[in-house]
């Protein structure tokens, strides 16, 4: 990694939202193909793969967590299309919200009904989960789930052997890669720097 890429990816780290997080997933307005054990499945099975990363995490469903919004390290896990800003997922650290878009999950399965929505959706909760630990930054590897495609300026994630990204073919995994799992540590001091 080259000198400027590596300290502008130690600038864009900072500690996790709290020394423990407490994902409380809301289950209210989501796709009716998108039954509560589903989503609360993705939110544990992202939870367990950012472990490794040395930040405590535990998942819980409730009907509605407003009560407890203002405890330490909880994060509301919504479904709200206001609450994504017209993504498929949103992090919202001052907010302490992890929002999921209904509109573009149905819009997913319009134009790709043959789409398992469910890979779509761990993909989307692992990388909003991602910036809650403690990784802001996107990662310019298209394979790891902190990455972009298109940075919105002009700038694409680079895959293996330098190609260039194909046409409806999903780079991105659907968990936190070694890459990410160190970016995290490093963001966390919780193991070395990358």
């Amino acid at each position: 990694m080259g000198a400027t890429l590596l300290l502008s990816a130690l600038l864009s780290l900072s500690p996790a939202a709290a020394a423990a997080l407490n994902f409380v997933l809301e289950p209210e307005g989501a796709p009716a193909w998108f039954d509560d054990a589903t989503v609360l499945l993705a939110v544990r099975t992202a939870a367990k793969a950012w472990s490794p990363c040395g930040v405590a995490a535990q998942v819980m469903l409730t009907p509605s967590a407003t009560a407890h919004a203002g405890a330490a390290g909880m994060v509301r896990v919504v479904w709200s299309e206001a609450g994504s800003a017209g993504n498929m997922g949103l992090a919202n650290l001052s907010q302490k919200t992890l929002s999921l878009n209904p509109a573009m999950f149905a819009l997913l399965r319009k134009v790709n009904p043959q789409h398992d929505a469910r890979e779509t959706l761990q993909m989307v909760v692992s990388h909003e989960m991602g910036h809650f630990f403690g990784v802001m930054a996107h990662s310019r590897r298209c394979v790891d789930v902190t990455s972009y495609y298109n940075d919105g300026k002009g700038q694409t994630c680079s895959i293996r052997g330098g190609g260039k990204l194909t046409p409806g073919v999903e780079y991105r995994s659907t968990l936190p890669t070694a890459c990410d799992i160190a970016r995290c540590k490093a963001a966390n001091g919780t193991g070395e720097r990358p």
